[in-house]
């Protein structure tokens, strides 16, 4: 008996009932991707058509966006062959990749985040003098919010001449640093970013994230699979926690362990992209003990086509994650517990480059139950469900489906 959680970063099913607060109104990540596959407007050299994911459909996809937003999206109306789907409406405040994936552990965030203004620059002139004199910088570029990509493309070069990092934010609770990894170096953008966490602690930011790149100039400039994010940990025990203390074996993938500030995160498993990630997946399930969990997070729907507003390259990225899904089913045994779900949306059909407020589908695959899930009150009856299948004791938030 194991439990599995897949979070396909980023994979909204339709806005949550506050998302107006956040600008959202309106957002759908996978109901926008799906009407633009329909009508031609996601063609690629990649794909083409309608929206393809009968694996995702089959275990209740397009009947969970109903359940979000009163309406299936085109070619999402296949047959359900598993009846356990829901949607569920995050109870945090924001958007962020921590938020999201902490409550769906068992622990929302019951405070706001700390966020630096849209100014130029936007992060305060104490916290940049401290910066590069902790850090022996000869100062910064950037200092503003920014696409990761668009950013690199335009400082890169100096950032290579120079020896400055390039640190910019964005509408999560971030501070990001760019940095080369030959001239400027791997390790000393890990360095530096050490610095930085310690520094913005008194903010309340949920990350530093490093995000080195290569390449010689603007026209080839590309980040690398060495991200690296420093998180603060969760304020409450997690589903990872409650699974440490019981001596349960923990397999996590991808970054995951970043997310839980590498608190209870068990054997860690990275993969180049969300292919490699699906092979880490398989790898960590095959090693898996009887009563463990795998937390796995699949980066690329976000970082590559959410942020980057890629239509044509999100539908893509579900179509090979949905062609791989079978790999997984038929792995599992009869009492394991499957639950694929989301954190967040990144609607690249809207405005901006930012997460959007979105509730997320919660798909379950078990033979121990054929209950329905409906609509969720909170992210938390996801690890509550887990815990139960585990037989680990109940997290503070969160009620089993």
């Amino acid at each position: 008996m194991r439990a599995l959680i897949l979070v396909m970063d980023s994979v909204g099913i339709g806005g949550a009932p506050d998302a107006a607060r956040y600008g959202d109104d309106g957002a759908d990540t996978v109901g926008h991707i799906a009407e633009a596959c329909m009508a031609g407007r996601a063609d690629s050299a990649a794909r083409e058509g309608p929206l393809r994911i009968p694996n995702l459909v089959a275990l209740g996809l397009g009947q969970a966006c109903r359940l979000a937003t009163g309406r299936v999206p085109p070619g999402l109306d296949g047959r359900v062959e598993h009846r356990q789907f829901g949607c569920a409406t995050e109870i945090s405040k924001g958007k962020d990749t921590p938020s999201g994936h902490w409550e769906i552990s068992g622990v929302p965030v019951p405070f706001e985040w700390g966020y630096f203004p849209r100014t130029m620059p936007c992060f305060p002139a104490d916290l940049t003098r401290a910066f590069c004199e902790q850090a022996g910088l000869p100062g910064i570029l950037g200092d503003c919010h920014a696409s990761g990509t668009e950013i690199i493309a335009e400082f890169g070069e100096r950032h290579m001449r120079t020896g400055m990092p390039i640190c910019y934010t964005s509408a999560d609770s971030v501070f990001q640093i760019a940095a080369h990894e030959e001239t400027f170096g791997l390790e000393r953008l890990y360095e530096i970013c050490a610095i930085a966490r310690r520094l913005i602690d008194l903010l309340n930011i949920g990350r530093v994230i490093a995000r080195p790149f290569v390449g010689t100039n603007a026209s080839d400039f590309k980040r690398t699979v060495h991200r690296r994010d420093y998180s603060v940990p969760p304020p409450g025990r997690t589903i990872l926690d409650l699974a440490e203390s019981a001596g349960r074996d923990i397999v996590t993938i991808g970054k995951i362990d970043d997310i839980f500030a590498h608190r209870a995160t068990g054997r860690n498993m990275r993969g180049d992209g969300n292919d490699g990630l699906f092979d880490a997946s398989l790898k960590g399930l095959a090693s898996l003990a009887d009563g463990g969990l795998l937390f796995a997070n699949f980066i690329d729907f976000d970082t590559l086509y959410g942020h980057r507003r890629d239509v044509a390259g999100y539908a893509a990225a579900l179509e090979v994650f949905d062609e791989r899904l079978p790999e997984l089913l038929s792995r599992l045994r009869s009492d394991d517990l499957l639950i694929i779900t989301a954190d967040h949306g990144c609607d690249p059909t809207w405005r901006g480059t930012d997460h959007t407020r979105e509730q997320v589908p919660i798909l379950a695959r078990t033979t121990q139950s054929s209950a329905p899930i409906g609509r969720r009150a909170g992210f938390a009856d996801i690890g509550a469900t887990a815990a139960r299948h585990l037989d680990l004791p109940e997290p503070l938030h969160g009620a089993h489906f």
